[in-house]
């Protein structure tokens, strides 16, 4: 059995161990801050010896979700509630002196599901193709992550968890040849919310320069302060030490009474505006508003987000059967729920972002990577960013017959978002894939 090379990094939190992995050096399950459960997260402290890291971070405790589980490949991943860690990925000829742009990515799963290491976010083909640093953040979810009432509870903990993974990001990147003056954010779905959130939250000013919102469900991030008391009374006390399966039950009772508050509760975790480190809600367009002079953005959505979903709304999955069917479903129900949940909000928080001084460019997705629903449903640009051919290809998201599509259009898709990373702007022209409003 033959051993990966291996490469150290000195970093002001100590020395990490990485190991070389073909054309990139990853350096993984790096833990950034350490909380107990339903606490607010406290920095890891500095590493006494070398800390070796070649374990992917585990994913957060979550649910299992039938939707996504058919849709992609199995994931084996450890699973821990302690789950406060991130992995930085690296050209394998990166030079002790360089300073390559950064790019965290923030994953998504309506704050319920997902993790920053799985294999369809391994960025190997960002790093090798644009000589860039990817590090991928893995922070608390659900009833653990993204509830809380401010009292017993504090809200919006894995924000809060986000909060020191930048901070970490910003101290400690210059030792894997990172820039920490041009760091990027970039995150897709609920991952995207967190960053345009991340943007007017407590304590995060200076720690990144730019930022691309994809796909985020803006329009249902607000008013939900009535859901989130309801979701609270029904989760009640937890025992610091109660078995993670009741966790999880308690966390599908507070779904449930999430339910009549319309699309909001189809995504009823999420950020909660008046608790640390979020404004109040009647504040939030004036802290944009504030920062829009100091933050470059990117910012858009697919064209046909919503037929993500189409499969789970009773009745239509037989109607979508025809071609007159699946039209009818497209223009009369796919693309105005698209720009209720994804599209109006990101429009308007570009002209905010302009009127405000700052930088704003809006892309539009106009094509996914299945042959059915047509147009770009919700997560098609995952697989032209992140992931290989064994993660996507041969899954019901990405058929084997279109992974030839998914390479031929994945490198200019990584081109446009690592050109944003390095110099704020989108030269590209638009094409079949994507169009852009550059203001």
């Amino acid at each position: 059995m033959t051993t990966a090379p291996t490469r150290t990094f000195t970093t002001p939190v100590g020395r990490i161990v990485g190991h070389r992995d073909g054309a990139v050096l990853r350096a993984l399950g790096i833990p950034y801050a350490r909380a107990e459960r339903f606490r607010r997260p406290t920095p890891v402290p500095p590493f006494t010896g070398d800390f070796v890291a070649d374990t992917p971070a585990p994913v957060p405790p979550q649910p299992s979700t039938p939707v996504l589980e058919e849709l992609i490949h199995p994931i084996e991943a450890e699973v821990a509630e302690h789950c406060q860690a991130l992995s930085v990925t690296v050209p394998a000829d990166v030079r002790d002196d360089e300073r390559l742009p950064v790019m965290v990515w923030i994953h998504g799963g309506s704050y319920v599901v997902g993790g920053g290491d799985i294999p369809i976010h391994d960025p190997r083909a960002l790093v090798e193709e644009q000589r860039v640093v990817v590090v991928a953040v893995t922070y608390r979810l659900g009833v653990l992550g993204f509830l809380g009432d401010g009292e017993r509870v504090p809200a919006n903990l894995g924000l809060l968890d986000l909060v020191e993974a930048l901070r970490w990001v910003h101290t400690n990147i210059a030792g894997f040849g990172g820039d920490p003056d041009a760091i990027t954010l970039f995150g897709q779905s609920a991952g995207g919310d967190a960053i345009a959130h991340l943007m007017v939250a407590e304590g995060t000013a200076g720690l990144f320069r730019r930022v691309i919102v994809q796909s985020a469900p803006l329009g249902l991030s607000r008013r939900r302060a009535r859901m989130n008391r309801a979701m609270s009374r029904t989760v009640g006390t937890v025992a610091p030490d109660a078995p993670l399966d009741e966790v999880l039950e308690r966390q599908a009772a507070a779904e449930r009474v999430a339910l009549p508050y319309g699309l909001r509760g189809g995504m009823p975790f999420g950020t909660q505006y008046g608790h640390a480190p979020l404004p109040a809600e009647r504040d939030l367009p004036d802290a944009w508003r504030r920062v829009a002079p100091h933050v470059e953005v990117l910012i858009g959505s697919g064209s046909d987000e919503a037929a993500l979903y189409v499969p789970m709304i009773p009745g239509l999955a037989a109607v979508c059967r025809t071609r007159i069917g699946r039209a009818l479903v497209r223009w009369l129900l796919v693309r105005p729920l698209t720009d209720v949940v994804y599209g109006r909000d990101a429009r308007a928080f570009a002209v905010r972002h302009r009127a405000a001084g700052g930088r704003a460019v809006v892309y539009r997705l106009l094509r996914g990577v299945t042959v059915r629903p047509t147009g770009a449903v919700h997560m098609s640009d995952v697989p032209l960013l992140l992931g290989d051919r064994a993660a996507w290809a041969g899954s019901r998201f990405v058929p084997t017959r279109d992974w030839a599509a998914v390479e031929r259009r994945g490198p200019g898709m990584r081109a446009i978002w690592a050109e944003f990373a390095r110099t704020g702007r989108v030269t590209a022209p638009d094409d079949e894939t994507l169009t852009f409003d550059r203001g």
